[in-house]
């Protein structure tokens, strides 16, 4: 190429995202627009905790909280868990799998923490135990509401009964804020399974859930081969959880900003 020759314009592909849902190819940016909502077939695509907490509040400052996981059982798998937890932290920027502050939701101040299923599939471990706890506990001392938001395939399994322990912890610091007459909203989000949803998940004074999303203490299948049965159409889906009295509500993700501030308007009348 000579000097006086241009370099040829560089081409890009269009940003271009497919739905999960029902296959149809959307403009990235167009589906940011909607809110990851697929605008054919409405399939609630998910999101990260930062994406989450934008959609849901109108100001937002992180608690702060330093704490991160430790590989206290020297547990490995087909890889050693602080490799799994690095490469976990490199692909999110996140220290565990929660993002937790103070945030501002229709003129309410509201404390909240956000499950990110990026990170190892959202699991509880006692890092993310430790941060809901302790958003929970400055609720309780500023008398705030708590809005928990709910997206992980369960409790952590690199940390065995530590894990566990955090349902039971979590679940405390929600029991003294009930007794201060506190409310809690859980937000629960596709998906949530295992501990998460044995515990906080369904343990606050309102139940949300948004549309098509998937909540359960085991996978379907592994209930299928267990009692060798059929399960029934939309089993763990949200409309069937709501049918059979688990939830209080079912709420389209345009409409779980307005939905939770009426209930926080309420609250406060």
């Amino acid at each position: 190429m000579t000097a006086t020759q241009e370099a040829p314009p560089q081409v890009t592909e269009p940003d271009w995202a497919r739905c999960v849902g029902c296959g149809a190819l959307h403009y990235r940016k167009k589906m940011a627009r909607n809110l990851g909502v697929c605008p054919e077939c409405g399939h609630h695509h998910r999101l990260t905790a930062a994406e989450r907490i934008a959609q849901l509040t109108d100001d937002f400052s992180p608690l702060g909280l330093s704490v991160r996981a430790t590989d206290v059982l020297g547990f490995t798998d087909t890889q050693p868990y602080p490799a799994r937890l690095a490469k976990a932290r490199s692909a999110t920027g996140l220290d565990d799998a929660v993002l937790a502050g103070i945030a501002w939701l229709g003129g309410h101040p509201i404390a909240i923490a956000a499950m990110d299923f990026r990170f190892m599939g959202g699991s509880l471990g006692a890092a993310v135990g430790e941060v809901i706890t302790s958003t929970a506990e400055v609720a309780l001392q500023q008398r705030l509401p708590l809005l928990v938001v709910t997206a992980s395939g369960g409790a952590r399994m690199q940390e065995g009964v530590i894990a566990l322990m955090q349902m039971a912890k979590i679940s405390q610091a929600l029991a003294a804020l009930r007794e201060a007459g506190l409310l809690t909203i859980s937000l629960v989000t596709d998906p949530t399974y295992g501990g998460v949803a044995a515990s906080f998940a369904t343990n606050c004074d309102v139940v949300l859930m948004e549309q098509g999303a998937r909540m359960g203490f085991a996978g379907p299948r592994v209930i299928e081969q267990t009692i060798r049965q059929k399960l029934p159409a939309g089993f763990q889906r949200s409309e069937f959880l709501l049918a059979h009295g688990m939830l209080d509500a079912v709420v389209h993700r345009k409409e779980m900003k307005p939905y939770i501030a009426r209930a926080l308007d309420f609250m406060a009348a």
